[in-house]
């Protein structure tokens, strides 16, 4: 939630809301009196003292073009725009959840009024309330400070919207806008008294050894089903794998994962009409993983970082002497962590590091520390057709290879055979912080099982390199991995 700003009926410093035609706020406490989300009675407008305000519901159009603004007007008539959260509560039909929007503003002759509107960002529904200033409040008053208060933005638990401030007339470049997320079942007061909230909670645990989040799934209402998945929390919930489908009762269910990343969420609901998505992030406050997601790119030498999670975070190269020594930030390399960070033609030195920064503090990853650099990876596995063995390699950017099998000498250069051509893979979807699967070559298992057996190959545009095979006299009968090495 962003923004959120809880007025509680207090009143701004010299001046009181009043207004012969505007409902009047209430704040009730009695039962509620522990709410940080403030209660109100009623919802309605009110303007500062001695001005004429008329709300209106504005359903036109007409608003949504804009024209020029008079050369007597400034640009920042529109001073603020706060946005807020409030619940009201009737005996029968329990809570219900507001969204407030103050408004201040330096009157005008030119402006009739001000427009709120509210959009949820998931439909593009749109509320729209305009206010209308009097002509003779507006020529008494003009050069002199505006307060108005909308209180009638009806909202749901958990809406992300987005809330913008408009003069009536809609002058160009005049407007205000924010981002707000409502409040979800896990703030105490909604969880409390939002019925919604009641039903559909589940509880887990995670096993970090294993990998596994165990979640225990409520009972859904009137034995329907219950669904629960795991999700990457970007702008909305995307998919880590299919949902798992829970029927009726009550049970526990368990649900891998490959990474802790603070945006890895659960989230669970029954199958039902309009039914309220429980949402929990185990990890959200585990950001190392996000650090290691550094790509080297070979053929192009690029050097990049992409979040794997939104983070508000500032990258950088710096210099760090030696391991647990300080890293120098390098000049004029800071960037922005808005998505994908790259730098071309980066030499690895083992030096070389990438700084993180953020409110919280800084990281430092050394990519190249680990010398030589591993540039791609290999697994030899049984392939399908018999008598072969199956070697896939990995990279982090597309690569053709060339691939000999060599026997190592006591003396001299590995003796190498034929050539094999790797044969291409497509880009798969697979897991996102891993060098994804590029190519496969099958090898006869006969000449691949000899001790001192190695794959020699020269990836496109890089130097010749040599892995060996065999780390032992047996075939690989299980899957083995290598890495091949920039360098010597």
């Amino acid at each position: 939630m962003h923004a959120r700003t809880a007025l509680r009926g207090s009143r701004l410093p010299g001046r009181t809301l009043a207004g012969r035609a505007v409902v009047l706020l209430s704040l009730t406490w009695s039962a509620y009196q522990s709410l940080a989300i403030p209660q109100i009675a009623e919802c309605g407008l009110s303007c500062s003292q001695g001005f004429a305000c008329k709300s209106r519901v504005n359903r036109s159009i007409f608003n949504s073009f804009c024209r020029q603004s008079p050369t007597s007007m400034s640009r920042s008539v529109l001073e603020a725009l706060t946005v807020s959260t409030a619940m009201r509560c009737a005996p029968r039909d329990g809570c219900s959840l507001l969204l407030r929007v103050q408004a201040s503003l330096t009157l005008h002759e030119s402006l009739r009024g001000l427009e709120a509107c509210s959009m949820r960002l998931d439909t593009q529904e749109t509320q729209c309330q305009s206010v209308r200033i009097s002509r003779v409040s507006r020529q008494r008053h003009a050069g002199q400070q505006l307060q108005v208060h909308f209180d009638c933005f009806e909202v749901s638990v958990a809406q992300s919207l987005y809330v913008t401030l408009r003069t009536v007339p809609y002058f160009c470049g005049v407007q205000l806008d924010q981002q707000y997320h409502v409040e979800d079942c896990r703030d105490n007061d909604v969880g409390r008294n939002l019925p919604f909230c009641f039903d559909g909670k589940f509880s887990y645990s995670v096993d970090r050894g294993r990998k596994v989040i165990l979640v225990q799934v409520p009972e859904a209402p009137g034995d329907s089903d219950y669904y629960v998945r795991l999700c990457l929390k970007w702008f909305a919930c995307e998919d880590v794998g299919a949902p798992v489908r829970v029927s009726g009762v009550s049970g526990a269910i368990s649900l891998p994962y490959s990474q802790e990343l603070p945006c890895l969420c659960l989230e669970g609901w029954a199958a039902t009409p309009d039914a309220v998505r429980m949402q929990a992030c185990p990890f959200e406050n585990d950001t190392e993983a996000l650090w290691d997601a550094i790509r080297y790119h070979p053929g192009n030498q690029a050097l990049s970082w992409e979040p794997a999670c939104p983070v508000s975070a500032h990258v950088s190269l710096c210099w760090r002497p030696e391991p647990g020594a300080r890293c120098h930030e390098l000049e004029h390399s800071g960037r922005p962590a808005r998505g994908r960070v790259q730098y071309p033609l980066v030499d690895t030195q083992p030096q070389l590091c990438l700084k993180f920064s953020t409110s919280l503090g800084f990281w430092v990853r050394c990519p190249f520390e680990q010398r030589p650099f591993p540039a791609w990876k290999m697994t030899v596995q049984p392939a399908a057709s018999q008598g072969h063995l199956r070697v896939t390699f990995f990279s982090p950017s597309a690569a053709s290879f060339t691939v000999h099998l060599c026997h190592q000498r006591k003396t001299g250069p590995p003796a190498c055979g034929p050539a094999f051509q790797a044969t291409p893979l497509p880009p798969a979807s697979g897991d996102f912080m891993a060098d994804p699967a590029v190519a496969f070559v099958d090898i006869p298992r006969d000449e691949a099982c000899d001790a001192g057996t190695c794959i020699q190959l020269p990836p496109r545009g890089q130097q010749i390199e040599t892995r060996s095979l065999m780390e032992h006299k047996q075939a690989p009968w299980g899957a083995e991995e290598a890495s091949s090495h920039l360098g010597p």
